[in-house]
């Protein structure tokens, strides 16, 4: 029996972007004013990027159950993910500032760096997971460049200051690995998980 339709425990426009893409149906399920999203995601110490990004997606996974048992809502698959970008174990997540900002976008010039993005699905009975590691590599970043994106508004909410679908792209050399990944929802990942767990879907088997 195939569900209809999966809880999306996401705030992110990009992740209800890749869903829609692959013709899944999905409800929000946004935290409460009460819950600490942001604090989800606070780095442990000597903690790996992938033992991170895994853990914290865990962790929303365990706080959308939470919701859905508090609202009473109808039984389906929630799906969950969270995405982060790193330079060898330096986690580099969403910048608090302007200044912030500007320091991870030079930390990334000229460079190569991991985006890793952990996807969770709870079927009902069990929790299902997967885990992308993309490459991406930036050409220098002049200040000046560096000045404007951030003037833009666009670093803030955003792993690693950038998001790969906005102006800054130009600036990419190359990318190896899943660009979906790297926007935050990994679709070979998520779609294979989403199978597992019977959700229908655009093309499923």
């Amino acid at each position: 029996m195939s569900a209809a339709f999966v809880y999306l425990a996401s705030q992110s426009p990009r992740r209800r972007q890749l869903l829609d893409q692959i013709g899944v149906r999905y409800q929000p399920l946004l935290p409460d004013m009460h819950e600490d999203a942001e604090g989800l995601e606070a780095v442990v110490d000597a903690e790996t990027p992938a033992d991170y990004v895994r853990r914290v997606t865990r962790a929303k996974l365990a706080a959308a159950r939470r919701r859905i048992a508090r609202r009473q809502l109808p039984a389906a698959p929630i799906l969950c993910a969270d995405t982060t970008v790193a330079i060898g174990r330096r986690i580099l997540g969403k910048p608090a500032d302007a200044g912030q900002a500007c320091e991870m976008l030079g930390a990334l010039s000229g460079r190569t760096h991991r985006v890793l993005s952990a996807v969770a699905v709870w079927t009902g009975s069990r929790r299902l997971e997967a885990l992308s590691m993309s490459h991406v590599r930036f050409g220098r970043l002049p200040p000046r460049v560096i000045d404007a994106y951030v003037a833009s508004g666009e670093p803030y909410g955003k792993a690693g200051a950038y998001a790969i679908q906005s102006a800054l792209a130009g600036w990419i050399e190359h990318i190896d690995g899943s660009y979906s990944g790297i926007m935050g929802l990994p679709l070979a990942e998520t779609a294979a998980l989403l199978r597992r767990a019977k959700v229908a879907h655009l093309l499923s088997a």
